[in-house]
């Protein structure tokens, strides 16, 4: 049905000693992105009615128009109608669903039917039908004193009602133009009946909603005054970080270099470049800030080490849309270029540490001489295609589906890859999937080869891999190694397995040590 939810949303809270403050009334635009992709926008309105509250929307996205999203509250938040006029592909969609106290009876039009369905709510759910996002705005005024451990109740319209669980709250701060917005960070799950799915929500002060995060869908609906180039979330800073722009291919790249404390004379440097997805300079994986921690561990050691925005995200400028690996790869090139012109780098001891996908495109990037050593940590020894497979095999295997079920979605899998690769055979792709997929950059990651992109890397090369790692499983680290070694006038790979990358508050210090260990060597460190 057009309404499945794709996503679950946190709301109504079982327990709240001290109620919300009430959001501020008013109109905010937001855009939709998958991945670093914009594909739609959407204007919510908040407004204070005689006895209780409105929210209503318009906007558009691949594939669907919002005429009209109307949604009308009691003053306590509990729903009292939802009115929806969308066009989805061809076809025309309405729908009202009433609210009573424990009850919510929906009556729509789809595909030219008309039907009605009745579901046991809870009270003062949240409501949340698929890809219309100004509920949000509920949950954002709901959140409000919410602590780590608050159970809520969401109704997915109209199908059935499902708990979302408060896992953390923390503080987020994002440098604007005008200035440092703070913001209150949700870190949510939702227990759909398919399996959790993480949710993360940014409020304002204002307990409006700042932004929407699911990672798993690679999706992110951002308010405007947040999503531009000159704005940018302050996850992780080091004593003594120092941003700046680096210069690329007609835009910069916005990045922050952190300098050892003891500084003599021109020192050896790193240049860490980002996986994939919305990565922006800190790399902040399941609360973790990756290179933002990595980087001070490394200035410790005696390197400066620089971290950027990839292309369009945060602060730094170009357009991700027809960005391949190739780009990206000139990207880093551009950071290294930085480097070397500096007068406290020593241009000929620079290195470059490429992190999943960002060790594809170290390796692309590696044919640049200027770059003496290069480390891929938890990077595909196998081609990108190759490696979703292996991905989505391993997902199905914990689900337990029949045969032909899991079988169908495989070949599912195999068709849009085929249709991404080939442009051709889009015919039967869900048009959400497609959205995601159709792309330079998906084409340039199934294609990706690192044994054909090894011929050409001749610098000395660390391969981190972590038993742990579930995205990216150890034996890829062997089988970069083993393609590291058949190279002809290179010295052998170095190869490291640890447990895991990171804890569930920082980057192991294991990693930091293997890196320092390998460079002492690799670049003549004394």
């Amino acid at each position: 049905m057009a309404f499945a939810a794709i996503a679950a949303a946190a709301a109504s809270a079982s327990a709240q000693s001290t109620p919300a403050p009430a959001p501020a009334p008013g109109t905010a635009s937001f855009t939709v992105f998958t991945g670093t992709s914009a594909i739609g926008s959407e204007e919510m309105t908040v407004t204070r009615t005689g006895d209780g509250w409105q929210v209503t929307s318009n906007g558009r996205q691949r594939g669907l128009t919002i005429n009209d999203f109307r949604l009308t509250l009691a003053a306590d938040w509990h729903p009292r109608e939802l009115r929806i006029d969308a066009v989805l592909g061809n076809q025309a969609i309405s729908s009202t669903t009433t609210f009573g106290v424990t009850t919510a009876v929906t009556d729509y039009l789809q595909n030219g039917r008309r039907a009605s369905v009745t579901h046991q709510i809870s009270a003062r759910t949240i409501v949340l039908p698929n890809a219309f996002y100004a509920p949000y705005e509920v949950m954002a005024a709901r959140l409000g004193t919410a602590a780590a451990g608050t159970t809520f109740k969401v109704f997915i319209v109209p199908q059935t009602e499902i708990e979302v669980i408060v896992k953390s709250v923390g503080d987020q701060k994002v440098v604007t133009t005008s200035g440092t917005v703070s913001l209150k960070r949700y870190e949510l799950v939702a227990m759909n009946p398919g399996g959790e799915l993480p949710i993360t929500v940014d409020v304002d002060s204002r307990s409006r909603l700042a932004r929407i995060v699911i990672p798993s869908a690679q999706l992110s609906v951002v308010r405007d005054d947040l999503s531009s180039v000159s704005s940018r979330p302050v996850t992780y800073r080091n004593p003594g970080d120092e941003d700046v722009f680096v210069p690329a291919l007609g835009f910069n790249l916005a990045a922050t270099i952190t300098k050892p404390a003891q500084m003599s004379g021109r020192v050896p440097a790193i240049v860490l470049i980002g996986g994939s997805a919305s990565t922006d300079r800190d790399e902040t994986v399941s609360g973790v800030p990756l290179f933002g921690e990595l980087a001070g561990q490394l200035a410790a050691a005696g390197y400066m080490v620089l971290r950027y925005d990839k292309r369009g995200l945060g602060q730094s400028g170009g357009r991700p849309e027809a960005a391949t690996l190739t780009e990206y790869a000139a990207d880093a090139q551009a950071a290294v270029a930085w480097l070397a012109k500096r007068k406290d780098v020593d241009k000929n001891r620079i290195a470059i540490v490429g992190h999943n996908e960002g060790a594809a495109v170290a390796l692309l990037a590696a044919r640049d001489k200027k770059i003496k050593a290069a480390v891929l940590i938890s990077g595909a020894g196998t081609t990108g295609y190759e490696l979703i497979l292996e991905q989505q095999r391993r997902a199905l295997d914990a689900l337990a589906l029949p045969p032909a079920e899991r079988e169908a979605r495989i070949a599912l899998q195999r068709k849009l890859m085929d249709a991404a690769v080939t442009g051709k055979g889009w015919e039967g792709v869900p048009v959400q999937l497609r959205a995601s997929a159709d792309s330079p950059w998906f084409r340039s990651m199934l294609l990706f080869d690192p044994a054909m992109a090894m011929k050409n890397v001749k610098q000395p090369l660390l391969v981190i891999g972590a038993r742990e790692d579930t995205q990216v499983p150890a034996h890829h680290a062997d089988k970069l190694a083993a393609l590291a070694n058949l190279r002809k006038k290179a010295a052998p790979a170095t190869l490291v397995t640890l447990e895991r990358l990171a804890a569930e508050v920082r980057v192991a210090p294991a990693v930091s040590d293997a890196i320092v260990n390998f460079l002492k060597q690799a670049l003549t460190l004394r």
